[in-house]
């Protein structure tokens, strides 16, 4: 169904695009309006085994929920504690954090399982596998008292130049990220733990991280189309949550970017894909936000979009007072309308009625799984039978500040398998390059060779130390630790569990 707004020619700006509200006191306001609008925020802090007084007054006030980040995170006794702690100072706030697996989460230090990332779990294309990982990531959150997860990701991975969807979505087939999103969303419900499809209406298409700046998706709307497919099965499949993007797409709305546009938000995901339950925008102080609207203004314009939850991630909890200053000041003056807070704040009750409390007992969960799932995904061309007491030379970006938790590399992986292998992690540009490369040859001597890359067609650093390793040694063999780029084996992602599933074909075990 095309709505009529899709095919008209928009004039003009709205009328947010220039008005100022000045922030005033956060005074409450009459009845329980001041409750509504803390709902509608989720804030980010810093705290490990307390939690800070300002959070704590917020918390009074009837925030909705809170997001944890590695930051928080010290060990499972520690994160239990934090997650009692929040919830002993009101029982239905929402405790919640990014758990998409494969590298992308938090909580390595407080035993996460390994799981190989949904690239590598729709390359494997085993729907059942796909819910064992899923029920491993909610069966550990709910272990620690955290029952949202913002995860899955719904995006189609469709430009090799995206820099931001990449590994972290199941694929570029509609069909396939499908069935993979209601193997996941379907596990996750049945750990009592609330899921949450992103980033609508889709990040694939883009070439900028909305981390970084504004991203733009310039197809029509008839090219449009197929990035919805996913996230209407999300929403039949009965995910209680929905996250924006931050990206402008001119053919819905040139105007505003998906997070802060109307018509993304309330014609398309309320009306055309029939979604009632919580939506939440990304992170405000992303720069494609923070830079061209500021969080505060981003916050009131978000909820007026639709979006019922807004995210301040950052550990500041005075930008997030801002925001909640922000939001307040517009109801008082009318730019707000009172029935749209009121109206957001009870989808977010019902999702703490269903979601806030922990459950009293954990199940075990197949703490094998993502290591049969990354075994299945890895893809092998031209590789010798066994690859032992090579030199492993792996290139790779360093982690997402605010994705990845990091410290994962295939020189480890290869070592547990082969303790006769040695090898170099490189994680940026070199100042000398060309020193590098002849002490890594020299080093190797006549050892077997291998080289990984990860995005390297994101990274030039990568594609210069390669190809001038190859041309020393022609030999060496290569490996995509990423999406593919040529090499003989590809693992489809860098979670530890892909690592070690290219370090067992590289060994021959």
């Amino acid at each position: 169904m095309t709505f009529g707004w899709l095919s008209q020619s928009i004039v003009g700006v709205s009328p947010f695009d220039h008005e100022h509200v000045p922030l005033r006191s956060a005074a409450a306001l009459p009845g329980d309006l001041d409750e509504a609008a803390h709902r509608c925020l989720v804030a980010g802090f810093d705290g490990v085994t307390s939690v800070p007084d300002t959070l704590k007054e917020l918390i009074d006030r009837g925030l909705g929920g809170v997001i944890l980040f590695t930051r928080n995170i010290r060990d499972a006794r520690q994160v239990r504690h934090l997650t009692d702690e929040l919830r002993g100072i009101r029982p239905d706030l929402l405790v919640a954090i990014d758990n998409e697996g494969g590298g992308i989460g938090h909580l390595v230090s407080a035993g996460a399982p390994e799981t190989p990332g949904s690239y590598a779990l729709g390359v494997a294309d085993d729907p059942n596998l796909t819910a064992r990982c899923a029920d491993a990531l909610a069966g550990h959150l709910a272990s620690l008292g955290i029952t949202a997860s913002y995860a899955p990701v719904a995006d189609l991975q469709h430009r090799p130049d995206n820099p931001i969807v990449r590994t972290r979505s199941f694929g570029a087939g509609p069909e396939l990220a499908a069935r993979h999103l209601r193997a996941w969303i379907t596990a996750t419900e049945a750990r009592g733990i609330a899921s949450c499809a992103k980033h609508f209406p889709g990040h694939g298409g883009t070439v900028t991280d909305s981390h970084h700046g504004m991203a733009v998706d310039p197809r029509s709307y008839d090219e449009l189309r197929v990035d919805l497919e996913p996230f209407r099965a999300a929403v039949a499949a009965g995910v209680p949550m929905l996250m924006s993007a931050h990206v402008v797409f001119p053919a819905l709305d040139p105007n505003r970017p998906a997070t802060l546009s109307r018509r993304i938000l309330g014609d398309l995901l309320r009306h055309d894909l029939g979604f009632d339950g919580v939506l939440v925008s990304d992170a405000l102080e992303m720069k494609a936000i923070a830079d061209a609207y500021g969080e505060a203004a981003g916050a009131r314009i978000a909820l007026a979009a639709g979006a019922d939850q807004v995210i301040v991630a950052v550990a500041d909890l005075d930008v997030t007072l801002a925001c909640r200053d922000a939001v307040l000041d517009a109801l008082r003056t009318g730019v707000l309308a009172p029935e749209r807070v009121e109206e957001a704040a009870g989808r977010v009750r019902r999702l703490a009625e269903r979601y806030a409390t922990p459950p009293g007992e954990v199940a075990d969960w197949d703490a094998g799984a993502g290591l049969t799932a990354a075994r299945r995904a890895v893809r092998v061309r031209g590789v010798p039978p066994a690859v032992r007491g090579a030199h492993v030379v792996d290139l790779f970006p360093p982690p997402h500040p605010a994705l990845n938790w990091g410290g994962e590399d295939l020189l480890t992986e290869a070592r547990a398998v082969d303790p006769t292998a040695t090898g170099t992690a490189v994680t940026g540009e070199c100042a000398d390059p060309d020193a590098l490369v002849e002490g890594i040859v020299r080093h190797c001597g006549p050892a077997p060779l291998v080289v990984a890359t990860c995005d390297a067609g994101l990274h030039p650093w990568q594609l210069r130390l390669r190809d001038a390793l190859l041309a020393r040694r022609p030999d060496a063999v290569r490996v995509d630790t990423g999406l593919p780029e040529g090499g003989a084996l590809c693992s489809y992602g860098r979670g530890r569990v892909n690592l070690r599933a290219v370090a067992e074909v590289l060994a021959g075990v």
